[in-house]
């Protein structure tokens, strides 16, 4: 037995190396480093050890609407992806012919690249000199009044990054709970009919317990993913996102290092563990409800 025991942990260790150099080492490193004051990248020196950054950051009005385009991001897109993705994984499991064909068709957005899903976007609601969009068009076909989705009203660019960051996650998660619904055994079904059980109980008391995982899953893996948002954004409004007041955590971080006020690596590690700590503790939840909501089988 302990023979195999050493057998196993010689198996993970190339696994374990792998980590402890590409995520743990750099984490320690970044933690380190956000408290280290006055830190200067080409000496490599700094003027003390303190809670300056964080108090820094926490104060930067740059870092606050970062962190509300953030939150507001992810209270939006992960219920209204997930809740999407499984009403269309409950359409494609009742329909038997070209199946497979639409399977595909709402894959396609997840293979396509996000700066070219983007462009598309802007096409479709970016005011230009000949156009005002084909969004635009539609809403004033119905009496309405055009709108600047791009560079307009906060609303208006958060609607447009909302949408553009459903539809890009969304495939991935209509392609989990395809899978999670085909694995659902028949028999469940087949017995709740003989009792003349209504569909919607059904759902609710036979499929959603059973795919319950799959959605915690998504639910879990999509808070994560819309917090570390970024490329959406950049997608949609350019690089410069500080003055299109649309930026995120991450393009925070970015900013503070390579952006065009950047060279600030102590205040973007200490932007980088105030989302880890947000991740982290939102996660934590996440994981003492499942123990009430997630069933195992």
């Amino acid at each position: 037995m302990e023979k195999q025991n050493r057998k196993g942990w010689l198996y993970l260790l190339p696994s374990m190396l792998f980590l402890g150099v590409f995520m743990v080492y750099p984490l320690i490193d970044v933690f380190i480093y956000s408290f280290e004051e006055g830190f200067h990248s080409v000496s490599q020196s700094y003027n003390g050890v303190g809670l300056y950054n964080y108090a820094y950051v926490l104060r930067d009005p740059y870092f606050l609407q970062a962190v509300k385009n953030t939150f507001l991001l992810v209270i939006i897109t992960v219920p209204l992806s997930t809740g999407l993705a499984l009403l269309i994984s409950l359409g494609l499991s009742s329909v038997r012919k070209l199946r497979n064909l639409f399977q595909t068709i709402f894959f396609l957005p997840y293979v396509t690249n996000t700066l070219a899903v983007g462009l598309v976007f802007m096409i479709l609601f970016k005011k230009t000199t000949y156009t005002d969009g084909l969004v635009n068009l539609l809403i004033t076909m119905f009496g309405g009044e055009s709108v600047d989705f791009i560079t307009g009203p906060y609303w208006a660019k958060m609607l447009v990054l909302s949408l553009y960051t459903v539809w890009v996650v969304m495939p991935f998660k209509v392609l989990v709970l395809t899978g999670a619904l085909a694995s659902v055994n028949d028999t469940y079904y087949n017995a709740a009919r003989v009792d003349g059980t209504r569909s919607l109980r059904m759902f609710s008391r036979i499929t959603l317990p059973m795919i319950s995982p799959s959605v915690f899953y998504l639910v879990v893996t999509g808070f994560i993913g819309a917090f570390k948002a970024y490329s959406d954004s950049v997608a949609l409004f350019g690089s410069n996102l500080n003055d299109a007041g649309m930026n995120t955590i991450v393009g925070y971080v970015y900013d503070m290092l390579y952006g065009a006020s950047g060279g600030y690596p102590s205040f973007a590690s200490a932007a980088a563990i105030v989302l880890f700590a947000i991740v982290l503790t939102v996660t934590c939840i996440n994981l003492m409800g499942s123990r009430k909501f997630v069933h195992y089988t």
